[in-house]
């Protein structure tokens, strides 16, 4: 990856691996567009132990995310599992400790969209997306969902929302993502793609 390249940071977290299968997608998407690159970055589980138990570089999978990944980003691919209709506490515990980037205005001006999975069809998916977006407009930043020009998303039997990509990843969390759940993904991250290079114009060419 190039330093004067323009990326679209895919920030999730995930625990079966579905969220981090569909973050893959939407790096596939971004990556289809030319002049724009995909970076993934995942966030470290939380813990009620007041000590850090994990290690600083995760055993496999993207490595952790840092301040200067979302600072420098020209695009935001927000995933999390569902919990309870809301993202999981790893994610909202990063997102917590953006301050820095709020002052600053780091993101204003810089699109964003959100994906999610969930074990059953009914999970709390759309309110989990829903729920994702309010801190991103709190950093000022333009949000992109999924437009139902998308026949993907009137197709669907199973995940998939207007809101943002998302999977159901059935009881055991094992069902994988299907045709058109992956084409949603792919959707999401080339309208991303293309809106972050037409933002980044707007703001100067600059992705900080």
């Amino acid at each position: 990856m190039s330093d004067s390249t323009p990326f679209v940071l895919i920030l999730y977290y995930s625990r079966s691996g579905a969220t981090a299968d569909m973050a893959r997608q939407i790096a596939a998407g971004v990556e289809s567009i030319s002049g724009i690159e995909a970076r993934l970055r995942t966030v470290p589980p939380v813990s009620t132990t007041c000590e850090a138990v994990d290690p600083e570089i995760p055993e496999e999978g993207a490595v952790y995310a840092e301040l200067d990944d979302l600072r420098h980003c020209s695009g935001l691919a927000l995933g999390s599992p569902t919990r309870f209709g809301n993202m999981a506490a790893p994610l909202k515990y990063f997102l917590d400790n953006t301050s820095s980037l709020w002052m600053n205005g780091a993101l204003i001006d810089k699109p964003a969209s959100a994906f999610t999975s969930s074990s059953s069809l009914h999970g709390g998916q759309e309110s989990t997306l829903l729920t994702m977006l309010v801190p991103l407009l709190h950093h000022g930043m333009v949000y992109a969902g999924v437009p139902y020009s998308e026949t993907a998303l009137i197709n669907t039997q199973t995940g998939g929302t207007p809101y943002g990509a998302s999977h159901v990843a059935g009881v055991r969390s094992d069902r994988p993502v299907d045709e058109h759940e992956r084409t949603l993904c792919v959707a999401q991250g080339k309208r991303l793609a293309r809106l972050a290079l037409a933002l980044n114009q707007m703001r100067g060419g600059s992705a900080s």
